[in-house]
């Protein structure tokens, strides 16, 4: 055998593929002036399993039948891709009701979680300056409400750590409340083992601090292993707790801003041990605005629970040449196994590519919800 007669005779049946390829394409095209016509859905999820199915039993070989399956889906799938484009080429981009604004109102009142000192707290100010207008409650979930309630305009969470990962409870807050992010702040972050002021090491029995700045501290708090550990919901809770019980074998890990507020002293910085521990911090409200020079859109999508359906979606980025940031799952609750999904991508809710990629993952997806653009 010849391969490089074999390799000609790959590249004439390549060039027929082409050739036919490109005249589905101009078929699809129609398919789409058709369907905007009629107002028909681009995407008929019945006609495309029947059509697998048909061209399944056209081969004449079963060990091809799976490949043929795949390369029909793919095929399929740029088709619906082609028709989505001139639908939004037509502007037929489907509802997106987001408005875009110039700024945020920075004499808004704004709401952030934990006590004062709290880490939350430092990335508002440096959002929004040290004389914004303020509140501060329990929890995050408590933070939404004000937002729901109307009590706040915007609120400050922790979305992500650069070492402990994302802030799970957030992604499910986003889901639940019709609250939408507009801005993000990151601020570095050093742990501080904080007391009373003249307190010792020695004199030390318990440190209390959120989990996961005790975990970040692990190193640190490693060396003291008579050192009990009591997790609370914000580190400046920890150091109001020690403030006021005014115990001097108490002390609490949290940041400088906590220390200045409550009146502790420093006995040890930098105790999570990095020089790179940063935490992302997501601005909030509830009316669907984006900054109009906003470059991150945040979205989260469910999917049928069957092979193929989340490369489907993520293929509407490739398609439209979006840039993907960052991809998470969550479980769905009372639904074992299934997941949802979260996305961080390049764009602004004006580009045509952004609006052409959402109008394909709104039809296809069993759930879209766009969490924010900026």
């Amino acid at each position: 055998m010849d391969l490089a007669k074999l390799r000609e005779e790959i590249d004439c049946i390549d060039r027929q593929i082409v050739e036919l390829y490109e005249q589905r394409m101009e078929v699809a095209g129609k398919v789409a002036e058709y369907k905007l016509e009629t107002g028909k859905k681009v995407f008929d999820r019945v006609r495309e399993q029947e059509k697998l199915q048909k061209v399944r039993s056209l081969t004449r070989k079963e060990e091809n039948s799976q490949g043929i399956e795949e390369l029909f889906e793919q095929i399929m799938s740029m088709s619906r891709k082609l028709q989505y484009r001139i639908l939004a080429q037509k502007g037929v981009t489907g509802r997106l009701p987001f408005i875009g604004i110039d700024g945020l109102d920075r004499n808004a009142r704004v709401v952030f979680p934990g006590a004062q000192g709290a880490y939350t707290q430092a990335a508002m100010e440096e959002y929004f300056g040290k004389d914004v207008d303020s509140i501060h409650v329990d929890s995050f979930r408590d933070a939404m409400m004000a937002l729901d309630e109307g009590s706040a305009d915007y609120a400050v969470l922790p979305i992500e750590n650069s070492t402990a990962g994302i802030v799970n409870e957030i992604y499910d807050l986003l889901v639940e409340f019709e609250n939408y992010i507009v801005a993000e702040q990151i601020i570095r972050i050093e742990h501080c083992l904080l007391a009373l002021p003249g307190t010792k090491l020695e004199e030390i029995k318990t440190v209390y601090s959120h989990p996961q700045s005790l975990m970040q501290s692990s190193r640190y708090l490693e060396e003291h292993p008579e050192w009990q550990q009591i997790s609370m919901g914000n580190n400046a809770f920890a150091a109001r707790k020690v403030a006021q019980e005014g115990d001097r074998t108490q002390a609490a890990i949290a940041g400088v801003h906590a220390a200045q507020t409550y009146g502790l002293e420093v006995l040890e910085k930098g105790v999570n041990k990095s020089n790179i521990n940063s935490t992302r911090f997501i601005v909030v409200t509830n009316q669907k605005v984006f900054l109009k020079d906003a470059k991150k859109v945040s979205i989260c999508f469910e999917i049928p629970h069957e092979s193929g359906s989340l490369y489907r979606m993520l293929s509407h980025f490739i398609f439209n040449n979006l840039n993907l940031n960052k991809i998470e799952s969550r479980p769905i609750e009372d639904r074992n196994w299934e997941y949802r999904f979260f996305i961080d991508f390049d764009g602004n809710l004006a580009d045509s590519a952004v609006r052409n990629a959402l109008r394909g993952l709104r039809d296809e997806a069993r759930y879209l919800k766009v969490l924010g653009n900026y």
